[in-house]
């Protein structure tokens, strides 16, 4: 594939990135000729520019989570060295440069929207229904990531002719861009409900939608329950709370007009039909495996035995030099030099590879069943339907038991030992269990102890961005951490630091949020 970049230096800050794809397919070609270009095309070039942040991928597992979320959340074992709570340039840089890419192939589509006739703009608005959800869904990991960033006025350059000076933009207010966002998505829930797609419009849709295929039901299940997502991350702030509670609420209690994902099989999920295609999850092996990075954690590998866990062997599996059925994770208290040594024998429990990262079939998992309906457990214990929470809470396990199934069912990979089936009376069994159990749980704290911890078995290393921003949100997974006492940052951060490109690039306007660029600093969601 080929691409054609605008670059002040050689990365440019927020505003600046015009990054298009000019041959994917033999399609989506450079957006400046207009009349070479479409809406549609513009709408898959959107997606394919951000494919390695949808599909696991080698950029974003071993240079991102291997050394930051995966272990902020213990999801894995590492060896402890010094200065490991800071998140590292690269993976900073990564992140940040894909989403402002992705940003600009917005852009680009509302550009090419906006230069279209009324008729035509009318046809053609599920497009921009779609997109806006799809950007919204990765802007909200960003902020989740840094807090305030560069949006209503970022990715321009293209829009605004070429004018670096009048493209850099300014910070926006994390709370503020949520509070639009949901707006929006509210907005973009009723109106999805009423459009009438043209017919020509429809196949084309189906045809350069890589996400949902064109599912209209799908589009609106993804706008509903990434709603739900983001309502249910401010839902403990003053600003939100009640809002938080009251749209929930409409969503949870009105699926006719507000359906939300409630199976896997309605999963909001980029899938791989074809191997040997541009688009699979064909670097996520070394992504996840390379430097030791699918090392179990011990308290999340501890909890999955001690309690017969129905997915423990398709999550995880014997160290390559482990007998059959041994299972140890790695401690995170231990001192480096022990770690590595116990690293070395290769009898360390490890992720399932065939399940997951040499599963080459292995989806781009946007939204699942399992995180609804974690986050409707949640809302019905807030309000006092104890039933409801119970019955969501049981439901988002057994969801996500079959999509560890399904996961492994879909694999073109036979490396790990045969996993063991789990029967209705297995899931039953396990939750029964007083360690896992919504009636022996007693107290509504207890109980929200029991959804978050059961949210952290299921993301793992499969869902990290979400995994490190609900562990911070609720702060109810026990976890010990070593302290680096030779560093500042001694324990996970809160937040990433802006990229240095910020400082260099965008130089006047990261000036008003330096202040607060600290990793010790909480997001306005995370009130622990």
């Amino acid at each position: 594939m080929k691409f054609k970049s605008l670059y002040i230096g050689l990365i440019v800050a927020a505003s600046l990135v015009s990054c298009t794809v000019e041959d994917f397919e033999e399609n989506y070609t450079d957006p400046s000729k207009l009349a070479e270009t479409t809406v549609g095309k513009q709408f898959s070039g959107m997606f394919y520019t951000n494919r390695a942040y949808v599909f696991p991928s080698y950029d974003d597992y071993f240079v991102n989570h291997r050394i930051n979320s995966n272990r902020f959340t213990q999801a894995i074992g590492w060896v402890n060295a010094e200065n490991q709570y800071v998140p590292g340039s690269s993976a900073n840089n990564n992140i940040w440069n894909n989403y402002y890419q992705t940003l600009a192939q917005y852009r680009e589509i509302e550009k090419v929207y906006a230069g279209l006739s009324e008729a035509a703009a009318a046809d053609q608005r599920i497009y921009m229904i779609a997109a806006k959800t799809f950007i919204y869904d990765k802007t909200q990991k960003m902020i989740d990531i840094y807090g305030d960033i560069p949006f209503t006025e970022a990715g321009k350059l293209s829009q605004n002719g070429g004018n670096y000076n009048s493209s850099y933009a300014t910070y926006d207010d994390a709370e503020m861009l949520y509070s639009m966002m949901l707006d929006d998505l509210a907005a973009m829930a009723d109106e999805i409900n009423n459009i009438n797609v043209n017919s020509g419009v429809l196949v084309e849709f189906r045809t350069q939608d890589l996400i949902n295929s064109g599912d209209l039901e799908l589009w609106k299940k993804y706008i509903n329950s990434l709603r739900l997502r983001m309502l249910s991350r401010v839902s403990n702030t003053g600003t939100f709370s009640s809002r938080a509670n009251t749209e929930i609420g409409e969503i949870l209690n009105n699926q006719g007009t507000y359906p939300v994902v409630t199976s896997n099989q309605d999963n909001v999920q980029w899938d791989v039909y074809a191997l040997g295609t541009i688009l699979p999850a064909n670097t996520f092996q070394s992504g996840l495996e390379d430097w030791n990075g699918n090392i179990a954690g011990k308290t999340i590998l501890d909890h999955m035995l001690n309690n017969d866990d129905p997915r423990l062997t398709y999550v995880f599996e014997p160290g390559l030099e482990a007998e059959p059925d041994y299972y140890m994770g790695l401690d995170p208290l231990l001192n480096g030099s022990v770690q590595n040594e116990m690293v070395l024998t290769g009898t360390l429990t490890i992720y399932n590879r065939s399940t997951i990262s040499r599963n080459q079939y292995f989806p781009g998992l946007l939204i699942t069943a399992p995180e609804v309906y974690f986050f409707a457990a949640e809302y019905y214990l807030k309000n006092g339907q104890d039933a409801m929470a119970q019955a969501a809470y049981e439901a988002a396990v057994a969801t996500s038991t079959d999509l560890y199934v399904y996961l492994r069912g879909i694999s073109n990979n036979g490396d790990s030992p045969a996993a063991v089936v789990p029967t209705v009376g297995d899931i039953e069994a396990y939750l029964a269990q007083d360690a896992v159990s919504w009636t022996a749980a007693g107290s509504n704290d207890a109980k929200l102890k029991l959804i978050a911890e059961q949210k952290w078995l299921h993301f793992n290393v499969i869902n990290p961005n979400e995994n490190w921003a609900e562990m911070r949100r609720l702060d109810l997974v026990d976890l010990e951490f070593w302290v680096d006492q030779s560093n500042q940052q001694g324990l996970p951060p809160y937040r990433w630091n802006y990229p240095g490109s910020e400082q260099t690039y965008n130089t006047e306007n990261y000036a008003v949020v330096q202040p607060n660029d600290k990793l010790t600093n909480s997001l306005f969601w995370d009130m622990n």
